[in-house]
């Protein structure tokens, strides 16, 4: 097992805090404790089950270094003191891949509040992502906690593209004050794992937002779409909220708008749209909406863990896109970023934010995206070092 991250930073330091991965168990989790082993950082694996964890320490450790052997710890999602108990000091950092978020994910970032201790989550469930921002944030000002939602492929990608096309706008002297961000994944069929089936269900009936006129506005999702041309074929993806619409205006103060387009339903995704607006009508019926939850939610399925194997995940790319424009709509800027399928890439921003937090513990107390977290020099190196890069065009 080789890694590709920077092992200068993955090293886990002598009297530094511990890296604590909850749910390690299952498919993002797994994949995570296997970048952060590789990693050097001797994570204590956590969930709900001892078996299953002592099992993934004893298939892991072997690939860890001798003084780095990740370890296990009991905690459940449900039991708010459990999860309190994985952090011993505000040193530690929690990775959280415990979904759905809008449902599980409240007794992770408490416990991280609590401690004042750094937080990461995989999640990409947008009402999720706002409250974070919105309620969590401000209690982390308090304590001290560092919170960084969303570090996967939702929707770090957008945000290092976005900074880029911002960037690359004000060298050609332009005021950018539009950005519009699309997320696409290259190569053979795309497979869900259980976790994002979840999720994908918890939030089909939620309420979504956008950046619109400088602040941020709750829409359905999939209210709109938009046509990127991705190498040469335009591709269409459905509006979604992600951590774009609060990160970009921090790092260009003239940016009014943020868009952000999941492009996962090729030609159906007009379909999909008219579907969302139709199910989010119905779901305002008495009665009706939580009979539709049930549904979404059976229909997602009770199996955990699962997801593309290795081989699948091989045939995926995680592609990128943003584009600036002025006040007018005239175009300004584009970038494109490509890197490795998004469960893979999911896995690798996971384990690199814990060795960032790891080494930067000074970073104040509040949420923040990925650039304003460790600044765009820092996130183009990792990111590179993963394989996440700016294609030339």
């Amino acid at each position: 097992m080789s890694s590709p991250m920077n092992t200068q930073v993955g090293r886990h330091l002598a009297g530094s805090g511990r890296v604590v991965l909850f749910g390690a168990t299952g498919y993002t989790g797994r994949l995570a404790a296997e970048a952060m082993v590789r990693a050097g950082l001797a994570p204590v694996l956590a969930g709900r089950s001892a078996t299953r964890l002592a099992d993934l320490v004893a298939e892991l450790a072997p690939f860890a270094p001798i003084n780095a052997a990740p370890t296990w710890q009991v905690a459940e999602a449900g039991d708010q003191g459990s999860v309190n108990a994985l952090l011993a000091s505000p040193a530690d950092v929690l990775v959280s891949t415990v979904g759905p978020f809008t449902r599980l994910g409240a007794p992770a970032i408490t416990a991280a509040i609590n401690a004042g201790a750094s937080y990461v989550d995989s999640t990409g469930e947008p009402p999720f992502i706002r409250e974070v921002f919105q309620t969590y944030g401000a209690q982390a000002q308090a304590t001290g906690a560092r919170l960084l939602t969303a570090f996967g492929y939702d929707y770090v990608p957008g945000n290092l593209a976005g900074a880029l096309a911002l960037q690359a706008a004000r060298a050609r002297g332009a005021v950018p004050t539009r950005v519009e961000i699309g997320y696409f994944v290259g190569g053979e069929s795309f497979g869900m794992s259980s976790g994002t089936k979840a999720s994908a269900a918890a939030i089909m009936l939620a309420p979504s937002f956008a950046f619109h006129h400088g602040a941020v506005i709750t829409e359905r999702s999939a209210r709109s779409t938009s046509i990127f041309n991705v190498e040469g074929q335009p591709l269409a993806g459905l509006s979604v909220g992600g951590s774009e619409h609060f990160a970009l205006s921090r790092f260009d103060q003239s940016v009014q708008n943020v868009d952000v387009y999941l492009g996962w339903a090729g030609k159906a995704t007009r379909v999909a749209s008219a579907a969302s607006g139709a199910m989010s009508a119905v779901a305002h019926v008495p009665g009706l909406g939580n009979l539709m939850h049930r549904g979404l939610r059976s229909a997602a399925g009770d199996a955990t863990g699962q997801g593309p194997t290795k081989r699948q995940r091989d045939t995926n790319t995680s592609i990128a896109v943003a584009r600036t424009f002025d006040g007018v709509g005239r175009p300004l800027s584009r970038v494109q970023v490509t890197g490795p399928s998004p469960y893979t890439l999911t896995a690798e921003l996971l384990a690199w934010a814990a060795a960032m937090c790891l080494v930067h513990p000074a970073l104040s107390g509040g949420a923040f995206g990925p650039v304003d977290a460790f600044g765009l020099d820092a996130l183009l190196r990792g990111c590179a070092d993963m394989g996440l890069v700016p294609v030339k065009e």
